[in-house]
C-alpha cells in the first residue's frame, strides 16, 4: 500500500492523465502501475534506482519551494531492495520504448548471461512499473501480512483517496484475472461523481461544497462534507494538505466536534478537505512515510474551516424539508380538536416508537447546557455596589486589558534536527487513553487554586486534575511546537535585566539565610556575595545571547539590557509576572548553554515553568459582619500596614477571578485541542466518580 501511494504520486508529477493499476496477491506477487506521463529518457535508466537521484531540483533554492510529491529515486530505490523491479519506459521523442530490470538499485540483466542494459521494446508512451514478489528476500516482513484481500483493500482505499482528489486523472484498479475493475473513473468526472462512483450514491447525494482561505495564515481550503442527513458509526476523512494524502489527528477529531451538535450521537460524517497551506509553513519530515505532517497556526487554521463547515451546515439545517403523510379516513386533525369547545380535555396519544436510553450512559458534555456554578449567587467584595444587570456579564478572558496587535513577521521554518528529536521523545512517551481523554473533556470546575486541582468530565467520569502538571508538560509541548514562531508580551515600559535578577537573588539570599541560621557569620558573608555574582553572571549571560534569544523564544534583550519581551505561548493566558524575576535568574545557571538540544530542552522547561500557574492562596471566609468577624484584640491598628494588606487582598482576588477565567475559557481548550498526554502525566489525574458505578451504588441503596 506504501509502495503504491508512492508509485502514484510519481506518476502524477510526470503529468500522467490516465493511472491503471495491477495488483495480484494483494500486491506481494504483483504491483504495476501504468500511466501516460512524459516517461523517462533512456539515459537515465542506469542511475534511476540509486538514491537520492532526482530530476525534479536543478538547482539549491529549489529546496525551499518543492512544489512535487517527492523523489521517484527514493520510492524505486528502496523497492528494488525487496523486489524485482522492472521499468518500461517511453519518451515522446523516443523511437521505441526501453525495459530495464533492477536489484539492489543497479541494473540486472533479464536472465543469467544476458547484458544488463536496457533493451528496445514496443510500448506505449508513458512509463509501467512492474514490482514483482515483494519481500521475496524478507520472510519475516513478508509474513507479517495478514490476507491479500485486506491490503487489497488498503490499495483500494489509497487509489480511491487519489482518484477522488485528482480531477483530470482517470484512475482504474483491478485484481490480476478479473474482467471487472474495482475502481473506475473517467478524467473528466468531476468531484461530485468520483465521490459517487468510489463511496455511493448515498454519501454523494447529501454533499455540501465549501471553501475558505487567509492570506495572512498562508492557507486555501476546499472540499466537500455531508449534511446533518448524512451519518455513518465511522468517519470517513480525505484529508490532502498541498495534494497529498495525509492524516491529522487534530482536524479530524475538531471537525467531529463541530459535527457533534448537528448529527445524533454515535453519528459520523464524510469529509473530502484539500487544503493548501505555503510550502515554507509546512514540516512534511515528521513522519518516516509522509503520512503526517506539522504547520504553522494550525489552531487558526483548524477553526477557521470548522467555522465555514458550521455556517453551511446551519444554512442546510434551516431549509431541511420532511415527507408527510395525510391523515386517515376518520382521523380528526389537530386543529378540529381545538375548535370543539366540549374537547378542551382530549389529550392526544402517539405511540413511543423511539426506546427510552439507560441514564446512566448519558453523557453531559454539551457546553451550552447550564452549568451548576450559574445556580450559586455572586460573590461581591466589600465596598463594590451592585450594578445592573446588564454590567454584572461576566467579562471574557480578553476583557483582563489584554491587546493583542497582529504583526507581518514572515514564519520561520525549524528543520533543526534538535528541535525534531525533542519532538520526538514526546510522541514516544504519549500515554494514548489519557491523550483521548484530555482530548474530549468537559471542563467542569476549579476545586482548589492552592493545590492547583480541577474538575474535569470525560465520557461518564469525573476526575480530579493536576493543572500545574499537566500545564507545565503542556507549555513545554507548545514550545517544541511553535518554536522560533511565538508571539511577544512587550514589557512597557522595559525593566532593567540586572534589578529583575537582583530581585530574584536577594528573594534566594532570604530564603537560604533563613534555612542556615546555623551557619558562622563569615560564611553568611560570603553566600551573600556569590548571590550577588551570580545575579551579575546571569545578567551578562543573556545579554550576550540576545540575538538567539530573539530569534528562537521571542525575548528581546536590547544591548543596554533593558528587557523588552517576553514569549507569549497562548492567547488569552497571563503568566504570572511576580515569577519573572526566579525565571530569569534559573536561566543562568540551569540551562546548558553549550550543547544545542540540551540548551533547547532546558530553556523551554525553564519557560514552561514560568508558564505554570502559580499556587494561590486559599480565600479568606468573611463572616456576616465587621463586629462579628474581628474582636477587638485582633484588630489591626490603622495606618500603612492595614492598606498594604487590603491592597494585597484586592490584587489576589482579581487574579483568582482571572485565573478562573482563564483556565476555563483559555487553558483547558487549547489542552483539549494539543496536548500530547505523555506516561507521567497518570500521577497527576485521578478519577473520583463513575456514573455507571454511581447507579450500581444508588440502586442497592
Amino acid at each position: 500500500m506504501h509502495a503504491l501511494k508512492e508509485l502514484i504520486e510519481n506518476s502524477v508529477d510526470a503529468g500522467s492523465t490516465s493511472i491503471e493499476v495491477l495488483v495480484k496477491e494483494g500486491g506481494l506477487k504483483l504491483l504495476q502501475i501504468t500511466d501516460n506521463g512524459h516517461g523517462i529518457e533512456k539515459d537515465d535508466l542506469p542511475i534511476l534506482c540509486e538514491r537520492f537521484t532526482t530530476s525534479k531540483l536543478k538547482e539549491f533554492e529549489d529546496l525551499s519551494s518543492i512544489g512535487t510529491y517527492g523523489f521517484r529515486g527514493e520510492a524505486l530505490a528502496s523497492i528494488s531492495h525487496i523486489a524485482h523491479l522492472t521499468v518500461t519506459t517511453k519518451t515522446t521523442g523516443s523511437s521505441c520504448a526501453w525495459r530495464a530490470h533492477y536489484s539492489d538499485g543497479k541494473l540486472t540483466p533479464a536472465k543469467p548471461g544476458q547484458s544488463s542494459a536496457p533493451k528496445a521494446t514496443a510500448g506505449r508512451g508513458g512509463t509501467q512499473i512492474t514490482v514483482e514478489d515483494l519481500f521475496y528476500n524478507i520472510p519475516t516482513r513478508r509474513r507479517a501480512f495478514r490476507s491479500a484481500s485486506e491490503e487489497y483493500a488498503k490499495i483500494l482505499d489509497v487509489v480511491g483517496r487519489y482518484a477522488v482528489h485528482r480531477t483530470g486523472v482517470a484512475f482504474s484498479c483491478r485484481k490480476h484475472g478479473d474482467s471487472g475493475v474495482s475502481i473506475s473513473t473517467a478524467a473528466n468526472a468531476s468531484t461530485v461523481d468520483r465521490i459517487r462512483q468510489i463511496h455511493g450514491s448515498a454519501v454523494a447525494n447529501e454533499l455540501v461544497e465549501f471553501s475558505v482561505e487567509d492570506d495572512k495564515l498562508g492557507f486555501r481550503a476546499s472540499g466537500f462534507v455531508t449534511n446533518a442527513n448524512y451519518h455513518v458509526k465511522r468517519t470517513v476523512i480525505l484529508l490532502f494538505i498541498n495534494h497529498r494524502s495525509v492524516e491529522s489527528t487534530n482536524v479530524k477529531r475538531a471537525i467531529e466536534q463541530t459535527y457533534s451538535t448537528f448529527l445524533p450521537k454515535g453519528g459520523h460524517p464524510f469529509i473530502y478537505l484539500d487544503l493548501e497551506i505555503e510550502p515554507q509553513r509546512v514540516d512534511v519530515n515528521v513522519h518516516p512515510t509522509k503520512r503526517e505532517v506539522n504547520f504553522l497556526n494550525e489552531d487558526e487554521i483548524i477553526e477557521s474551516i470548522c467555522s465555514e463547515i458550521r455556517g453551511k451546515l446551519a444554512q442546510v439545517d434551516s431549509s431541511r424539508t420532511f415527507l408527510t403523510q395525510t391523515l386517515l379516513p376518520g382521523i380528526r386533525s389537530m386543529e378540529s380538536i381545538d375548535t370543539e369547545p366540549d374537547n378542551t380535555n382530549v389529550t392526544p396519544k402517539t405511540p413511543a416508537t423511539a426506546k427510552r436510553p439507560y441514564e446512566n450512559n448519558l453523557v453531559r458534555t454539551d457546553s451550552k447546557i447550564r452549568k451548576i456554578t450559574s445556580m450559586l449567587s455572586p460573590a461581591v467584595p466589600h465596598g463594590i455596589l451592585q450594578a445592573d444587570a446588564s454590567s454584572r456579564e461576566r467579562p471574557s478572558v480578553l476583557d483582563e486589558g489584554l491587546q493583542y496587535e497582529s504583526t507581518d513577521r514572515e514564519p520561520l521554518r525549524i528543520a533543526l534536527t534538535s528541535v525534531k528529536n525533542l519532538r520526538a521523545e514526546v510522541r514516544a512517551e504519549m500515554h494514548n487513553n489519557l491523550t483521548e481523554m484530555f482530548a474530549s473533556l468537559t471542563y467542569v470546575g476549579l476545586v482548589d487554586e492552592r493545590r492547583r486541582i480541577v474538575a474535569v468530565q470525560s465520557g461518564v467520569k469525573l476526575f480530579l486534575v493536576d493543572y500545574g502538571m499537566i500545564c507545565n508538560e503542556f507549555f513545554y509541548q507548545v514550545g517544541l511546537t511553535d518554536f522560533g514562531n511565538f508571539g511577544v508580551i512587550k514589557l512597557d515600559p522595559a525593566p532593567k535585566i540586572i534589578d529583575l535578577l537582583r530581585i530574584a537573588a536577594d528573594y534566594e539570599q532570604d530564603q537560604h539565610q533563613v534555612a542556615a541560621t546555623q551557619e558562622s557569620e563569615q560564611d553568611t558573608e560570603e553566600e551573600d556575595e556569590g548571590f550577588k555574582n551570580t545575579a551579575e553572571t546571569a545578567a551578562q549571560t543573556l545579554i550576550d545571547r540576545r540575538e538567539m534569544l530573539n530569534e528562537y523564544f521571542s525575548m528581546e534583550i536590547s544591548a543596554d539590557g533593558d528587557l523588552v519581551s517576553i514569549p507569549l505561548l497562548l492567547k488569552g493566558y497571563v503568566p504570572s509576572l511576580a515569577k519573572l524575576p526566579r525565571f530569569l535568574l534559573r536561566l543562568g545557571p540551569h540551562v546548558n548553554w553549550n550543547r544545542e538540544e540540551e540548551c533547547f530542552r532546558t530553556f523551554l522547561r525553564e519557560l514552561a515553568a514560568y508558564y505554570t500557574p502559580e499556587q494561590l492562596p486559599v480565600p479568606p471566609v468573611t463572616a456576616p459582619s465587621d463586629e462579628a468577624a474581628v474582636s477587638p484584640s485582633a484588630q489591626e491598628p490603622v495606618g500603612s500596614s492595614g492598606e498594604a494588606k487590603e491592597e494585597d487582598d484586592g490584587f489576589l482576588s482579581s487574579r483568582r477571578q482571572q485565573m478562573s477565567r482563564m483556565l476555563e475559557h483559555s487553558v483547558f481548550p487549547a489542552l483539549r485541542a494539543r496536548l500530547v498526554a505523555t506516561a507521567d502525566l497518570l500521577k497527576g489525574v485521578v478519577e473520583v466518580a463513575d456514573l455507571k458505578g454511581l447507579y450500581r451504588v444508588f440502586e442497592r441503596c
